[in-house]
């Protein structure tokens, strides 16, 4: 007696339905535009009910949104359901219906892809469950990459070309300055008060000589470096200034009224802050203290602790530095908080580097001769080794049935008849 076998059941794939209109003309009838998209949809869901395939109850209609943008409500709860897990595939009338803009498209199907959802345009033959359908969105994917890409190069070409003309070209808002957007391309005008400051601190360093003192004076003042808002109303600067932020200020072309582009150094057509004088010496004496003097930050001295050692005070990690007196150099590890912003900012005291290393250095030898110590730390190596032998099995099962739907997808397109299927398989050899 032959016993029947019952075929499993196929996964269960949760179709949304996406429409759109972008006028409100007719919605108003017992049966709009968006009710003739939904039926066709819902339709060609039912077809594919034996692959599993089933239409959630959930509406995303659109009605009097335009295409042009992703600003509509119903695509917002359609991407929120999504990310929550709840969409398997999203189904549309026409690829229009989700977005006339291809930049937004590829956006929008970048989303899907990240959370393994499916699309499919039921009049267009577009259904990324499939490998033609797959096949038709990277060859759109691959055009909006190229759109994305083009309009990058015009971008930095605009850019360059503002700056060689000497119009500021965008960026963070500088100290000294704002931006007067009311002509045709924003300007940067002074700002008087910010003027002053920025005035005095190359005073300041051209008096001290050194970063550090001019910015413990401008902490003791209050100084900040400029304080901003973005589009979204969100506040941007406004913090303390330290070595790094003050050295930038202080090597910055814009406060002698030039545009700085790359290499190129072009006259710009906003008006200076410093003297030409002041700012030719404040280069001159930080590229003689970069040389000679002043505490200086390098990991090319054996410095076998570099990353590793952490202020007890503050938490902040030790930085790696040395010092020349005379002919001798003394290495060390200082808190890179008290680097920055002075012994003030954090009180602990620096580290001599060959004391601290030669401590460690024999402590580790002394796990040598710790019988229980060394069978811990091979313990702990075996373990680490064997879930990295475990992690590339997994990997090596994945990469086999990856080559087992490609092979079957090979197979599948040399019997079928179609025109692109030479392209289809070499892409796919490709793969392999």
């Amino acid at each position: 007696m032959i016993r029947a076998t019952s075929k499993p059941e196929p996964k269960k794939i949760r179709c949304a339905i996406y429409t759109r209109k972008s006028s409100d003309e007719g919605l108003d009838l017992e049966f709009n535009s968006l009710d003739a998209q939904r039926e066709a949809a819902e339709a060609f869901i039912v077809s594919q009910r034996s692959e599993g395939w089933t239409c959630l109850p959930d509406r995303y209609d659109d009605g009097g949104f335009s295409g042009g943008n992703t600003d509509r409500p119903a695509l917002q709860r359609l991407i929120a359901d999504i990310q929550a897990g709840r969409v398997d595939l999203v189904a549309v009338y026409k690829i229009d219906r989700l977005s006339r803009s291809l930049l937004d498209f590829l956006k929008m199907v970048e989303t899907f892809e990240q959370h393994d959802v499916s699309f499919i345009s039921v009049t267009q033959q577009m259904n990324t469950s499939t490998p033609m359908g797959r096949l038709m969105l990277n060859v759109l994917l691959s055009f909006g990459q190229f759109e994305r890409e083009i309009i990058g190069e015009r971008i930095r070409d605009k850019i360059a070309a503002q700056r060689r003309k000497g119009k500021w070209a965008g960026g963070i808002p500088i100290l000294g300055y704002d931006i007067d957007r009311s002509g045709p391309s924003p300007k940067l005008v002074i700002n008087s008060t910010e003027a002053a400051q920025v005035r005095e601190l190359f005073r300041l360093y051209v008096h001290h000589g050194a970063l550090l003192p001019v910015v413990q004076e401008a902490e003791r003042r209050g100084w900040t470096n400029k304080a901003w808002r973005t589009k979204k109303g969100e506040e941007r600067g406004g913090r303390p200034f330290d070595k790094s932020a003050l050295h930038a200020l202080l090597t910055n072309p814009l406060y002698v009224g030039r545009i700085k582009h790359k290499s190129e150094v072009h006259a710009g057509e906003h008006e200076a802050i410093v003297a030409d004088e002041t700012f030719a010496e404040v280069q001159r004496r930080l590229q003689k203290n970069g040389r000679d003097g002043g505490c200086e930050v390098r990991n090319r001295h054996g410095a076998i602790l570099g990353g590793l050692l952490h202020c007890k005070a503050c938490g902040r990690q030790m930085t790696h530095t040395f010092t020349n007196k005379g002919k001798r150099r003394y290495r060390y590890y200082k808190c890179t908080k008290a680097i920055q912003n002075g012994v003030r900012a954090c009180p602990s005291r620096s580290l001599s580097a060959p004391e601290v290393e030669q401590i460690v250095v024999d402590e580790i030898r002394g796990i040598a001769h710790d019988p229980a110590l060394r069978a811990e730390v091979v313990r702990q190596a075996q373990s680490l080794a064997n879930g990295e032998l475990d992690a590339a099995r997994r990997e090596q099962g994945d990469v086999k049935r990856e080559l087992g739907r490609v092979h079957g997808e090979i197979r599948k397109l040399t019997v079928a008849k179609s025109g692109n299927r030479t392209e289809r398989i070499a892409e796919l050899n490709d793969r392999v």
